[in-house]
């Protein structure tokens, strides 16, 4: 079979239903609903096959699980070069959140030196999965030994009226907040976000199992 065809093969209707609710962006018929562990799993089948190789080359998809196959096998591929070009040549047709987040390639964590300028254009592209994708790659990758106070300045200077990059900027400062307190309180004191964004941060945070309820608790006073 195609990989169309065995697609095709995995759609669920109830779950389809539910998932055109979570992606109201997307027309209901070209969600076919199937499960995220058997595309996965199809993707780790299908890693370095020519089959696959074609898969990429066929740019746009008709289907939302055609674009998630996509991201998906991009995360496999393990030559950073390679897998860079990929997500470069994906991202201008990556057209929803699921398929944005799904775009997590295993390799980027070698490569973080790299990755850190890409990062930032993607940040400054102005289109709203690039712009997603760019804020949730320095959430994954630069949170933690990698950090520097100037990254919370890059996502602060994010200006969209797109819910799905507003919302991407929130997680991040949600995050930040939980693993670099000290440095991403003042972005919220000073009130640099955006007033949605501000009060989403915080309630992310505040629902967070990995702020300390006494951070929940100071946040809470900061809300405008």
């Amino acid at each position: 079979m195609t990989i169309r065809e065995r697609l095709l093969a995995l759609r669920d209707e109830k779950n389809a239903a539910f998932l055109a609710r979570l992606i109201p962006n997307l027309p209901p018929e070209t969600v076919l609903g199937a499960r995220t562990p058997e595309l996965r799993s199809l993707a780790r089948e299908l890693r370095g096959t020519e089959e696959a190789a074609r898969f990429l080359e066929t740019l746009p998809h008709g289907y939302l699980e055609e674009n998630q196959l996509h991201a998906f096998l991009i995360a496999e591929i393990r030559d950073y070069a390679r897998c860079l070009r990929e997500v470069e040549r994906f991202l201008p047709f990556v057209d929803n959140w699921a398929t944005c987040d799904g775009l997590r390639p295993k390799v980027f964590q070698k490569h973080r030196a790299e990755l850190i300028e890409q990062v930032r254009r993607w940040l400054a592209s102005g289109e709203t999965y690039t712009v997603r994708f760019g804020l949730g790659m320095l959430m994954t990758h630069y949170l933690d030994a990698d950090f520097r106070p100037e990254y919370l300045d890059w996502a602060a200077s994010v200006r969209s009226e797109e819910y799905y990059v507003r919302m991407m900027v929130a997680w991040y400062f949600a995050t930040a907040l939980a693993k670099q307190y000290e440095a991403a309180l003042p972005v919220i004191e000073q009130r640099r976000l955006e007033p949605w964004t501000h009060n989403k941060t915080i309630q992310k945070a505040a629902e967070s199992f990995r702020v300390p309820e006494e951070h929940k608790t100071v946040l809470r006073t900061l809300r405008v």
